[in-house]
């Protein structure tokens, strides 16, 4: 062992001798400045102290079947109820509860939070910091592809937080992360900046988060993440661990994602974005040669009549810019377009053949478009199924699968429910998503029948 280590210092050795390196080093006179004297103490307390009374604890109940069998619709007769009675075949309704954190954004009682914090959630409840009173609050609106959402409880003059723009936030800031993780009250805990722009991370569909190493535990999620000037800068939402602790890995939804989804949600109860109607993905460096060594999104294929077809954008066209802002990447892009309203246009610039190009877009909106094998209708998000499908569900019927329902929807209070499965509208059988988009052409009600674990039955749309 002693002479492997000989032989491979003699080789450093002759490396060193052969190809000589020059470091650089800092002055040696740098002075060292301490932040505080024996008489002082540095504190963050004035900053905490106002913005802590922004953050307040939400409770949750929801009813949760331990039992699939109460998917079966005779076990919700009154009569079967009694016959089983006694004999533990009838599942029982259980009371889940779950505790999370919001922040107050209004004087008058709005709040934003996670949407996985509220979701399914039969009651919610708020407490106020320094307040004993426990207050209802009512869900006025979610986006499950930010993860956001926003509730409301009837109250005044809340100290409402103060918003920061999160494109100006840097790498290395001061920040806090506000919540109440695990019940156990208020707590704050500090770190830094580590990153910005965070994607692909393969927690929600729209990502561009602001990665910190301040401690994220349960029960942060909803909370705020802040600056040293006691600013909002983005929506504690979730961790990267391995056992469930903090291991200085945590991401926070940024501000300004937060004021745009937030304020459709309080006006409309809902976040429609805007859709463009490209399929994109990011390109090599080998590939950047054909772009005069520029990054940003190629587009791979373009939807007929789509805002981008209309335009006169087509495949090998590499977006670099929208509306003056600069595009990196794919997830960039779908994060800039899936920011604006439907109906907005947008000036896009891009490279074909080594030229620059501009185009301006009138965008659109993704209700009832067809996306990555996805189509979007009422409220509804429709897939066709396929043999993955059929494995999971244990089916061997065609359809289109229901796998979200939007609870604020015309489908939701008509009865529609994730993982139905629609078969039929009025007399034509459903097969691919086509199929359906041609049975719901027109802006009538329809009969439509659902396929629902073992049984089948009819509602209208």
């Amino acid at each position: 062992m002693r002479r492997l280590f000989l032989l491979c210092s003699l080789a450093l050795t002759l490396v060193y001798a052969k190809d000589s390196v020059e470091f650089k080093y800092a002055p040696k006179n740098l002075e060292r400045t301490y932040p505080t004297a024996q008489n002082q103490i540095l504190s963050y307390n004035n900053v905490l102290e106002n913005v802590r009374t922004s953050i307040v604890n939400i409770s949750i109940k929801k009813e949760v079947n331990s039992n699939q069998l109460g998917a079966n619709p005779f076990f919700n007769d009154p009569f079967f109820k009694e016959f089983f009675k006694g004999y533990g075949d009838i599942p029982q309704d259980r009371i889940q509860q779950a505790l999370g954190s919001g922040v107050v954004v209004s004087q008058d009682g709005y709040i934003v939070t996670n949407n996985h914090v509220v979701e399914g959630a039969n009651k919610i409840i708020v407490n106020l910091a320094g307040d004993k009173k426990e207050y209802e609050a009512k869900l006025i609106g979610k986006d499950e592809k930010s993860d956001l959402a926003i509730i409301k409880i009837e109250a005044k003059n809340l100290n409402a937080v103060t918003f920061y723009d999160s494109d100006k936030v840097k790498v290395g800031d001061v920040v806090f992360a506000l919540g109440n993780p695990f019940g156990v009250g208020e707590t704050i805990t500090q770190g830094i900046v580590s990153a910005t722009g965070r994607s692909g991370v393969g927690i929600v569909e729209y990502e561009d988060f602001i990665q910190t190493d301040a401690s994220i535990n349960p029960g942060n999620s909803g909370g705020a993440l802040i600056n040293s000037a006691g600013h909002l800068i983005g929506i504690n939402s979730a961790i990267i661990s391995k056992s469930g602790g903090n291991v200085g890995i945590g991401f926070a939804i940024p501000s300004n994602m937060v004021t745009t989804v937030a304020t459709s949600l309080i006006e409309s109860g809902k976040y429609t974005r805007a859709y463009l109607g490209v399929n994109i993905s990011d390109i090599s460096d080998d590939m950047s040669k054909f772009y005069n060594d520029n990054y940003g999104a190629l587009i791979t294929s373009v939807e007929d009549n789509s805002p981008a077809a209309k335009a006169g954008l087509k495949r090998g066209d590499l977006i670099i810019e929208v509306n003056g802002k600069k595009i990196g990447s794919a997830s960039e892009l779908k994060n800039t377009i899936g920011s604006y309203a439907p109906s907005k246009t947008v000036t896009v610039k891009f490279l074909r053949d080594k030229k620059v190009d501009t185009k301006n877009v009138m965008l659109a909106t993704l209700d009832n478009k067809t996306l990555n094998g996805e189509l979007e209708y009422k409220g509804l998000k429709l897939t066709q199924i396929n043999p993955t499908h059929k494995q999971q569900l244990n089916i061997t019927i065609n359809g289109v699968l229901v796998i979200n329902v939007d609870e604020k929807s015309e489908a939701y209070s008509a009865g529609v429910r994730k993982n139905d499965i629609i078969i039929q509208v009025e007399d034509n059988e459903i097969a691919t998503l086509d199929d359906f988009k041609r049975a719901t052409g027109s802006k009538d009600k329809k009969r439509v029948f659902i396929y629902r674990k073992g049984y089948i039955l009819a509602i209208v749309l």
